[in-house]
């Protein structure tokens, strides 16, 4: 138990040391960059200084490229900065060539920038980083050329402005060359390593848990890997957001080594296991009934393979060639031979549900350590596993950024409503902060427009909360300024020391849950603007001015989402509640264990956890949102609701493997006069699919209606009377009604089956391996089933909360519900 503790403090430790030199590293590239562009426009040579007119946007550039930027980051930030140049210069000058700045109003002004920044939103292919580069850019060229009337050349204005954004650029390629370059493959090598060593720690206490004497042991074990498992989802969430950079990375990186596509799909497939190991122990009788001596040695024997895989793991990563010393797997999993009996109640079932997640780690560390180069026209030993994540997307990848041929091919989708609406909210809101701020300001109209244009979103956010930390990070930054300008009055080329310790404290401000990303970064530019720069008037009347002008573009941007997009954060969430079960229900009922649709398990599995993290994204972004008159978000019950459904499509993910390990097994029972207790076996399988899809439905239909209010006066209108003696529809057999004694009975049927169909297997002496094999997968789908109806009931009663919730004057029967739902359908 000590060394498990240390070992946890250990790896708590190192995760702590890789945050705070993250942290650090992302600070000094950024004040570098910073640093950098404040002396090319301050003190460089007087050619280039008269070239850059708006070291402003130079500074704003450097932060969107840098900030917790990689090599590879910045290459790609540097291309698209070219493309959002291209994009917003060449047009401008024509326009003010033609129309001449003399001409331009405010309306007129804004109007040029709203359709502008329209056609620059509404692709689908440009990314975010380029769009957000293009919009500032667009704000400049007009409204500046504006502000300044005659003195605007039409062709020298929008030289100055892609000239700055060049020196923005510059700055993040000199920054993250200096000491030297920051890879994203040695950052995703790294994480790597300490992915492999958590997945090895989480593994030793789980299997000390699986051997412990007492329940207080087991549950302290299984705490500290519950601990362990929420820094590896950190570490395999760096590996992930990395692999993009190591594409832009790929040509200096693969000449020292072979380069992989997407580890992170790779290593997730060894958290699956974990998360099965850690269900089963949940549910598991403590100490264990099943575990005797020459079991307790198996495992141990096989988590010390494991582990020996693992290590070779840490050295390399998944991709690279490994010379991997010969194992003798059967030897290994000889463990499944001490393994005398079938399981004899339901609580054993969980032990061997632990014995085959277990199984499953091993053969997927074992594939992940084998990266030898295949021969010509072999195929690689990982692409025999049609169904992981890395190969399904690999022509995607491997693709070009750009082509002219996907642009004509998608040209139809990009005027989907789809696209149109977030393009035109951004339109409308820059259009409307660049009219407002001339109004209030003419001088510093831009101001309104520029927080607005380089934030734009690429998927729906958390209006009020994200508004309500850029405008409380643009306060701090602007605060912080004005004060580092008051203590460095007398030495005004020290003022970028005051930047030092800013970056540091708004880098933390990015990793944290109050600011994010979002309030980090205008903390940093509503700094820099007033510490980078010179000859800008009194501090603190600039100070006040930029406030006040991005309030107005921030007030802006949130009058046109509620125009455009009024519909609550709350109402998508319970939505996507029901579309989440609506997908449960057909993955449940599409099963037919006659057939072993691996497959299809597989496919249906991957729409279920894209489902699932759109769920979660709308009940995080409901918690923020204000309340205003409308009823409280009930989070906690829509949490409940993410943890039983995600263990549910865990399960459906396990019982997919399961059914793969009998897919070469399951004909050679049928001919070995075992046919018709493995029908039986299918059957009660089946019964406890049907039961389950049949509840989900009615969930589904339960939670699509609006209030039980609304379903009384509809049913009402409809004059549809329900008439009892008729009987009652498919989704009165709500799971609900059936407690752990009933559910018990089902799991009990099942085992009666399976023990009748084993002990008439006739396996010769060397396939006893292969005879336990097949009792383990069957009872690892036997717990699968027997743990989705509990977790089915679990979401029964947290929807029935939810309801309740919903309708505090109403007597909640989900039975009663149902039946009413269905008498309106019908």
């Amino acid at each position: 138990m000590t060394n498990s503790s240390s070992s946890t403090s250990d790896e708590q430790s190192k995760r702590t040391q890789a945050v705070w030199r993250s942290i650090l590293i992302s600070a000094a590239r950024t004040a570098l960059a910073c640093i950098i562009v404040g002396c090319i426009t301050l003190y460089g040579p007087a050619v280039l200084r008269q070239q850059v007119g708006f070291p402003s946007f130079s500074y704003v550039t450097a932060i969107l490229i840098v900030t917790n930027a990689t090599l590879g980051d910045t290459i790609r930030g540097c291309w698209y900065a070219v493309c959002a140049t291209v994009e917003s210069v060449g047009p401008a000058i024509l326009c003010l060539s033609i129309v001449g700045p003399t001409r331009l109003t405010g309306a007129s002004t804004a109007l040029v920038v709203a359709i502008n920044a329209f056609f620059i939103a509404l692709p689908e292919w440009t990314h975010v980083v380029a769009k957000r580069i293009a919009l500032g850019e667009v704000v400049l060229l007009y409204v500046i050329g504006y502000i300044n009337g005659e003195r605007t050349h039409p062709v020298m204005h929008p030289v100055h402005v892609a000239a700055s954004t060049a020196v923005g650029a510059v700055a993040c390629v000199l920054a993250l060359f200096f000491p030297y370059p920051r890879l994203a493959y040695s950052e995703v090598k790294q994480n790597s390593k300490l992915f492999a060593e958590n997945i090895s720690l989480r593994l030793k206490l789980f299997v000390k848990a699986f051997s412990a004497e007492d329940v207080a042991s087991s549950q302290a074990l299984i705490s500290q890997a519950k601990c362990l498992a929420a820094n590896g989802g950190k570490f395999l969430q760096c590996i992930k957001s990395r692999q993009e950079s190591m594409h832009w990375e790929r040509f200096p990186v693969k000449f020292f080594r072979p380069y992989c596509e997407n580890p992170g799909d790779l290593f997730q497939e060894l958290d699956t296991p974990l998360r099965g190991m850690e269900i089963a122990l949940s549910n598991s009788s403590i100490p264990i009934s099943i575990l005797d001596e020459e079991l307790e040695e198996g495992v141990n024997r096989v988590e010390g393979e494991i582990t020996r895989n693992l290590e070779l793991i840490k050295s390399h990563l998944p991709c690279e060639t490994s010379t991997v010393p010969e194992s003798n797997s059967g030897l290994v999993m000889d463990v499944l031979q001490d393994i005398e009996s079938s399981p004899s109640n339901e609580k054993d079932l969980s032990s061997f549900f632990f014995l085959f997640c277990m199984k499953l780690l091993y053969t997927q560390s074992r594939a992940m350590t084998i990266r030898a180069k295949p021969l010509e026209g072999e195929k690689n030993p990982l692409q025999k596993h049609d169904h992981l994540p890395c190969n399904e997307n690999r022509k995607e990848q491997n693709g070009p950024p750009f082509s002219f041929e996907r642009v004509w091919a998608n040209w139809p989708d990009t005027f989907s409503r789809k696209r149109v609406i977030p393009a035109l909210k951004c339109s409308l809101s820059l259009g409307f902060a660049v009219l407002i701020g001339l109004c209030y300001s003419k001088p510093n109209g831009f101001w309104a427009g520029l927080p607005v244009a380089i934030s734009l979103a690429a998927a729906r956010e958390a209006t009020f909360k994200v508004t309500n930390v850029k405008a409380q990070g643009t306060v701090l930054g602007s605060v912080y300024g004005v004060l580092g300008c008051f203590v460095f009055e007398k030495y005004v080329q020290m003022r970028f020391l005051a930047l030092l310790p800013w970056f540091v404290l708004s880098s933390f401000l990015q990793q944290s849950k109050m600011y994010g990303q979002a309030g980090g970064v205008s903390a940093v530019i509503g700094a820099v603007l007033i510490l980078g720069r010179v000859n800008f008037g009194p501090p603190s009347e600039f100070a006040i001015a930029r406030i006040v002008e991005t309030v107005i573009g921030l007030a802006c941007s949130v009058m046109v989402e509620l125009m455009l997009q009024p519909t609550r954060a709350a109402s998508l969430a319970k939505a996507q509640l029901t579309k989440t079960l609506d997908a449960l229900h057909e993955s449940l009922s599409s099963i037919d264990f006659h057939t072993f649709s691996k497959d299809k398990l597989f496919e249906r599995e991957k729409q279920l956890k894209i489902s699932l993290g759109e769920l979660k994204k709308f009940v995080e972004e409901a918690e923020v949102e204000p309340n205003f008159w409308f009823l409280p978000f009930r989070s906690a019950c829509y949490w409940k609701l993410l943890g039983s459904l995600t263990k549910m499509v865990d399960l459906l993910l396990f019982a997919a493997h399961a059914t793969g390990s009998l897919e070469g097994q399951i004909q050679k029972l049928q001919v070995m006069g075992c046919r018709e207790e493995l029908d039986m076996i299918d059957d009660d399988l089946q019964l406890v699919m049907n039961m389950t899809s049949s509840s989900l439905k009615c969930l589904e239909k339960i939670t699509s209606i609006k209030s039980l209010q609304v379903l009384e006066k509809d049913l009402a209108k409809s004059a549809k009377q329900r008439d009892v003696e008729m009987g009652t529809s498919r989704c009165n057999q709500l799971i609900m009604s059936m407690d752990e004694k009933e559910i018990g009975m089902v799991t009990t049927s099942f085992l009666d089956h399976s023990k009748g169909a084993f002990e008439k297997l006739q396996f010769g002496e060397d396939e006893n391996e292969t005879k336990n094999q097949v009792v383990v997968t069957y009872s690892a789908l036997g717990f699968c089933l027997s743990s989705l109806m509990k977790e089915t009931r679990e979401v029964e009663n947290a929807i029935k909360e939810l309801v309740q919730w919903e309708n505090p004057a109403s007597h909640v029967n989900l039975s009663e519900i149902s039946r009413k739902v269905q008498d309106l359908y019908n």
